[in-house]
């Protein structure tokens, strides 16, 4: 492998580095990927949800044969408040039907089955391997420096897909050499869940192995930013939650300590009885958004997904955009190879396809909602709360005439929120969101 050079070399085997791969080989670049895990997906943590646009532009019906679990027909939003909740949803029968809308998917499984289809199209792929540097050459990186005995691997360019803690962006020089912002990580854990099909489907009313995605706000995350969230799967449930780093220093909770709150809580905990826990892993996930872009290009090296910050916490999309931004990252490479010229300012092509994709135009777009959202804690809770209080009084007959009740509940409201910070949260929340 030290002798050898290739036309691109892939640090990462999550969505943007294998769709990267994928688009290259396809277009016939000698490509490589290097994965720090046993295997593609042993490292990679998520959720748990796949929208379908992204992948299908790199593998047609690629539901037909890929290891998924359901297709999302059902979508909830909670409002916790101690054992109370108020439940928002939308069912879709249409999004139950191809080509569907979204997926539930176990990343150890369908990883692999990701890696393959570069593999199949002439990628190379080498697990158990840690990238350790970059190696430049009168300022232009043309390889990377690994622990494998093998030595080094030399490439006309490097792609990091490395995760949301991107050491090789660092190396390379483009972030900052400081510290990652705490603000800027969202801290993710979860559990996999062991049930037999039939009592899922009895228990969330699903039928043609069709899915449902819940998502918890309020007193389950004990006032820290984030949320909290429950998926189906064919044989088992996806559930964890995400917090803000920021927030976990300020509170000294511990992620796994929030993940018991929220399995005991009196609307999870029937959902989850008698089920085994199969799996339990911790993420750090990137929130920083557009502000905390760094550079996504330089002389002889690329980033993209979760290592280029590139989530958009408002629709809950990480993977997608990941996928798109590893697909332009391949398509400017090739081009780049046809020019025989993988300068920035050549590869200053991968930010212009990225400009012209909903990658950047929406993380601009939400370019406020990541510092919105870190110092968001205390609303997640008292909205929740002033929803429960509300629907509680609303649905409770007291004897008390309506006009007087209704006047209670809008004083409960504004001692909870005075209304000068209801007119200012509305506010915030208006410019973070539009």
């Amino acid at each position: 492998m030290a002798e050898e050079k290739f036309d691109a070399c892939v640090v990462g085997a999550g969505p943007a580095g294998i769709a990267a791969a994928l688009t290259l080989a396809r277009g016939g670049a000698d490509v490589i990927v290097l994965e720090r895990g046993s295997a593609p997906g042993t490292k990679n943590v998520m959720g748990g949800i796949l929208y379908r646009k992204m992948l299908q532009d790199l593998v047609p019906d690629f539901w037909k044969e890929a290891p998924i679990e359901r297709p999302i027909a059902e979508e909830q939003a909670w409002l916790t408040s101690g054992e109370n909740v108020v439940k928002l949803g939308f069912r879709s029968e249409a999004f139950a039907k191809e080509p569907y809308n979204s997926f539930s998917v176990l990343r150890a499984r369908f990883d692999p089955w990701f890696a393959q289809q570069a593999e199949k199209a002439g990628a190379m792929l080498i697990n158990e391997t840690t990238v350790l540097d970059v190696i430049k050459e009168d300022g232009q990186v043309v390889g990377v420096r690994t622990d494998r005995k093998e030595g080094d691997v030399y490439a006309d360019v490097v792609i990091a897909g490395d995760g949301a803690i991107s050491w090789l962006s660092k190396k390379a020089g483009l972030q900052p050499d400081r510290p990652f912002p705490a603000e800027h990580l969202v801290v993710g854990c979860k559990e996999v869940i062991e049930l037999p099909r039939e009592v899922i489907e009895q228990r969330f009313n699903l039928k043609d192995n069709a899915g449902m995605s819940i998502e918890l706000f309020g007193d389950v995350l004990r006032g820290n930013a984030g949320y909290a969230f429950l998926y189906t799967n064919k044989e088992s449930l996806s559930l964890g939650l995400g917090v803000m780093l920021n927030d976990l220093m300020r509170t000294k909770q511990k992620p796994y300590e929030l993940l018991d709150v929220l399995k005991a809580h009196p609307a999870v905990a029937p959902l989850i009885k008698d089920g085994e826990v199969r799996e339990y892993a911790a993420k750090m996930i990137p929130e920083g958004g557009y502000p905390a872009l760094p550079h996504l290009y330089g002389p002889g090296i690329l980033v993209a997904g979760d290592a280029a910050m590139m989530t958009n916490a408002a629709h809950r999309e990480g993977s997608n955009l990941a996928m798109e931004a590893g697909k332009l990252a391949g398509r400017a490479v090739l081009e780049a190879k046809a020019r025989r010229d993988f300068s920035a300012a050549s590869l200053a092509r991968y930010e212009k396809l990225l400009e012209q994709s909903f990658v950047l135009k929406d993380l601009r777009r939400y370019r406020k909602l990541p510092h919105f959202i870190a110092r968001s804690g205390e609303m997640l809770t008292v909205y929740p709360a002033m929803a429960n209080m509300l629907a509680e009084r609303f649905l409770t007959v007291s004897g008390m005439p309506k006009g007087e009740e209704q006047l209670a509940m809008l004083k409960e409201m504004l001692r909870m929120r005075p209304l000068p910070r209801l007119i200012g949260d509305t506010w915030r929340a208006l410019r973070a969101m539009l």
